[in-house]
């Protein structure tokens, strides 16, 4: 009897460890009856690493980066659910949301915020046809590596800062190095028009247009996909790093489809973007906060059933 106790109990723990690394990936779901989507994140952990040579990359918490890029069917749905004034186009369905300014990804970061019952990353206003963003306080600012004041402090969701990106992008979680390709490689992956296979991207000409986000080429390490190629991708931040001022040129990261290899180097950075462009090779992706841990509560109700199974069996 105690024997097969003792198998129970292992076989619970084996259960338990399983899906610890199942659930290391959360879809977050949003929009309204009939207009639901989700947004996969993976976790990126290791907090505190050191910046690559070119100076990004440190970030000094964890977070969750979204796997793929945010589609242009995300953009639909979260219209049709409420969110006013963000266009994109001129892809369809479930390929990337493009031409769309900095303001539009940021005016649908805070959808995704408000909606949810969170505080709005950014304080935008909307207003004669355009957009504008006003700096929080910083009391209100976000604070974590350094005060951004372009964050909010309390916000859930929100773009990635280049920090981020590039870490979700280029960072061995395994050797706390940095690859030079976003798909866990220092060698150039090859270029594919659609597909998931390890080692690829879709860069280099070999579309006429952006995959669908999911089917944009190999993963990193933290598993994103499509991070080097498709879509060159916004970033939180203003071009210096400072987050000074509203108005600043905007980092865009990761080469497009018709890109060569050389963009989708960490090195390679696109021309600095103001907030109110918008082109049909640029799109955006999200990043978050880490959910609370769900590991520990996965270990604690483990160790509880195997007490009370020993305890029972003792009886």
């Amino acid at each position: 009897m105690k024997t097969a106790t003792r198998f129970n109990a292992a076989a619970v723990l084996f259960a338990a460890f399983t899906l610890m690394t199942q659930m290391s990936a959360q879809a977050d779901t949003f929009g309204t009856t009939g207009n639901e989507f989700t947004i996969d994140f993976v976790d990126v952990g290791n907090a505190g690493n050191a910046a690559d040579t070119t100076t990004y990359g440190a970030v000094p918490y964890d977070y969750r980066m979204g796997k793929y890029e945010i589609s242009q069917d995300a953009i639909a749905k979260a219209t049709a659910s409420g969110m006013a004034n963000v266009t994109a186009g001129p892809w369809l369905n479930n390929q990337p949301a493009a031409t769309i300014s900095w303001y539009e990804a940021a005016a649908f970061v805070n959808f995704l915020n408000t909606s949810s019952g969170n505080t709005a990353a950014y304080d935008l206003t909307f207003s004669n046809g355009s957009w504008s963003m006003s700096l929080w306080s910083s009391e209100q600012a976000w604070t974590a590596g350094g005060a951004n004041l372009y964050r909010n402090k309390d916000a859930y969701y929100f773009l990635p800062s280049e920090n981020e990106w590039y870490k979700a992008a280029y960072y061995n979680p395994g050797g706390s190095n940095y690859f030079l390709y976003p798909t866990g490689s220092d060698t150039p992956p090859t270029p594919v028009a659609s597909g998931v296979e390890a080692g690829t991207a879709v860069y280099d000409g070999a579309t006429t247009f952006p995959a669908e986000a999911t089917l944009s080429g190999g993963l990193s390490p933290y598993s994103t996909r499509g991070q080097g190629g498709n879509v060159w991708e916004w970033t939180e931040s203003a071009v210096d790093g400072t987050n000074s001022s509203p108005t600043q040129t905007r980092d865009v990261r990761g080469g497009g489809w018709d890109d060569p290899f050389g963009d989708l180097l960490p090195t390679y950075q696109h021309t600095p973007a103001p907030p109110d462009r918008e082109d049909d090779d640029i799109g955006f992706r999200v990043a978050s906060v880490p959910e609370p841990s769900t590991y520990a509560l996965l270990l604690t109700a483990g160790a509880g059933w195997l007490f009370w199974s020993r305890r029972k069996t003792s009886l």
